[in-house]
């Protein structure tokens, strides 16, 4: 039985989810905003406190590789790679896109299966991180920083129906929807849940990452705001 804990905190949306052989056994999710580095260890705690397990019963520890908020990825993985060290356990990234897909393609009526899915996760203004997957989870175009416009999407729109689903997609979905081709999943949200297949998957591939020098995917170069301690500049 092969135990692995998932760690998600890409986005404002900080999940932690326990599986066993694929099959999600108990998960944890709060949306509340800034809280990652106060609720992510103790959603570890609680969930393996309620399934009356020890870390060291772990098998390996999934986490959210991003694109995504630069803070959220620093924490998730941060605390993936302290458990996986303290534990000598194995780490395995995934994509936090591909996992958005995988969600996707589970929310979807049968009628859109064949569709394409275009998980997006917000960069703020009109700019999205965004890749493209196809019903068997297989990216079919690289993860990029696009800011979206009227054109956006237009050749695979053409010929396809796309999925969109994510807090990038909410922000556009009063330019693409005129499309008939453009289909939105309402109120989706990244979660620990959708990384349970194909972190197994990895793991039984043993495809794993080094835990020493694994960074996240940041896809863009993290930009400092000023800061907001008075007298500083």
């Amino acid at each position: 039985m092969t135990k692995i804990l998932h760690i998600e905190t890409a986005t404002q949306i900080c999940s932690v989810a326990l599986s066993e052989n694929e099959k999600i056994i108990t998960s944890k999710s709060s949306d509340e905003k800034n809280a990652h580095s106060r609720i992510l260890t103790v959603f570890i705690e609680e969930i393996l406190d309620s399934n009356n397990l020890k870390p060291q019963d772990l098998d390996a520890i999934a986490v959210s590789m991003g694109p995504g908020s630069y803070t959220g990825l620093r924490i998730g993985v941060s605390t993936a790679k302290g458990l996986c060290y303290s534990l000598d356990k194995p780490l395995i990234a995934v994509s936090t896109l591909q996992a958005m897909a995988w969600g996707m393609v589970e929310k979807t009526d049968r009628k859109l299966q064949k569709a394409l899915f275009c998980p997006m996760i917000d960069a703020r203004r009109m700019e999205v991180y965004a890749a493209i997957f196809n019903q068997s989870n297989i990216q079919e175009r690289e993860i990029l920083a696009e800011i979206i416009d009227e054109n956006s999407f237009a050749d695979l729109l053409q010929t396809n129906e796309v999925l969109f689903a994510g807090d990038g997609a909410e922000k556009c979905k009063e330019i693409l929807s005129p499309n008939p081709n453009a289909h939105f999943i309402n109120d989706f949200v990244p979660s620990a849940e959708y990384m349970a297949a194909i972190a197994s998957g990895k793991f039984h591939k043993q495809e794993f990452v080094d835990v020493a020098y694994f960074e996240p995917f940041y896809l863009k170069d993290f930009i400092a705001g000023p800061p907001k301690v008075k007298g500083l500049r």
